[in-house]
């Protein structure tokens, strides 16, 4: 697919779309949940689909109702022996449910193979090599990446584990150990990244009635649940602010949105990027569930991104109308992306006439100049696609993004909503 963006002022409200690190999770809780979840204003992403899909073939039925899904499971699935024909599952090219969903996998009894598509091809698996089989899981790989290959089934003890390449693969343990601990058990952490996202998984798994207790983020204490049949759990999913960064973004550099289902108090990390408009000197109004942005002169900010890498992209597309040099703090964090982020940002966006330098782990942008449109691709990752959308709008003439399905993975209606802002694009 073809998007074409032309500079645009845009204005109005929107529904911030479904946060899918909330509703691939609720998926996971709902599967080692011994009853019937209803997940209330679900997603349809690709990856929210690929956790759907996951929950099925590990043994949970799925129902979907409009905008709510019904999860049932129950504890019988997890004594299963016989695989059929669950014992190969694809995450698609869903990062966050390879990790967390490996781990659950191992709490069966037979052998299960995690196979994947497009970036998730690339991206390192050997995490659960070094870690699982301490916990008497067998494992296999393709050198360090999927096909994936797990038999369990897990028995929790206290290990200590490295959480500096992802958070991602702590929650899936933590996931795995909430559900199959039957003494209290602990999990010591070293270098602990994207802490917010722990914060996610440790409220969605208390939601569920599940105890985790966090120890500063270095130790994570788990106590056995208390037993329940036909526990029945109603999940509501918040708004996502990794996309509606995006959003508030546009709105910096274009026009006036008001982005409802914006949860101030959420746990999600990638709220932040209300610092960085604040910083950068746009017009904020600030509710417990509503946010506008309206544009203004933009000056220069400082960013530190570690714990929220996913704001890269928007926060490059605004650093790029903002006078002066900015600077992101937290490089190292992109490598393993749909695309090497970094160097993807740089590229695209040097097309656009945008002078983005890197240094270690220091993104400097320097903004403040004239965007010229460009043809531009989007490396099928999806953050790149809607970054180039957003700074389109400002731009001197046309923008064309190549490859602009990819929003399909976490937004797939990105383009229908900027459009219903008065954004002026074309698809083919």
């Amino acid at each position: 697919m073809i998007v074409t963006v032309s500079p645009s002022v845009i204005a109005g409200s929107l529904q911030a779309p479904p946060s899918k690190s909330c509703m691939q999770r609720a998926c996971a809780a709902a599967l080692i949940n011994n009853g019937t979840t209803i997940i209330e204003n679900a997603g349809n992403s690709n990856d929210e689909q690929a956790a759907k899909n996951i929950v099925q073939k590990l043994g949970a039925t799925v129902d979907s109702v409009r905008k709510e899904i019904i999860i049932t499971s129950n504890d019988h699935i997890f004594s299963s022996t016989f695989p059929g024909k669950h014992s190969m599952i694809s995450v698609g090219e869903s990062g966050l449910s390879l990790r967390m969903f490996a781990p659950l996998a191992a709490l069966f009894k037979y052998e299960i193979t995690f196979t994947g598509e497009g970036s998730i091809l690339k991206r390192p698996v050997d995490f659960f090599e070094k870690v699982l089989p301490q916990l008497g899981v067998d494992v296999n790989t393709n050198d360090g990446k999927i096909p994936l290959v797990i038999k369990g089934p897990l028995k929790p003890k206290n290990i200590t584990v490295d959480g500096s390449l992802s958070s991602q693969f702590l929650t899936g343990l933590l996931m795995a150990y909430a559900k199959a601990c039957t003494t209290p058990v602990s999990i010591k952490v070293n270098n602990l990244t994207s802490k917010p996202y722990i914060d996610l998984t440790v409220n969605i798994l208390k939601h569920f009635g599940f105890n985790v207790e966090n120890n500063h983020y270095e130790t994570f204490h788990i106590l056995p649940q208390k037993k329940i049949n036909n526990h029945s759990i109603k999940y509501t999913v918040e708004g996502d602010w990794s996309n509606i960064a995006f959003l508030l973004t546009a709105a910096a550099i274009a026009g006036e949105v008001t982005v409802k289902n914006a949860d101030i108090n959420s746990a999600q990390g990638d709220k932040k990027i209300i610092n960085a408009l604040e910083q950068c000197g746009t017009k904020l109004l600030i509710n417990k569930n509503e946010v506008r942005v309206s544009r203004k002169d933009l000056h220069a900010f400082n960013f530190d991104a570690t714990d929220s890498p996913d704001l890269f992209p928007p926060l490059v597309a605004l650093a790029a109308y903002c006078k002066g040099t900015s600077v992101i703090k937290g490089v190292n964090r992109l490598l393993h992306k749909e695309s090497d982020r970094a160097k993807t940002l740089q590229s695209e966006f040097t097309k656009m006439k945008v002078d983005i330098a890197i240094n270690d782990d220091l993104m400097i942008i320097k903004g403040g100049k004239q965007i010229k449109g460009a043809k531009v691709s989007s490396h099928n990752d999806h953050r790149i696609a809607m970054a180039c959308a957003v700074a389109a709008l400002g731009a001197k003439g046309n923008t064309i993004i190549h490859n602009a399905e990819a929003v399909k993975k976490s937004y797939p209606s990105f383009f229908d909503d900027i459009k219903m802002l008065k954004a002026s694009l074309q698809i083919s």
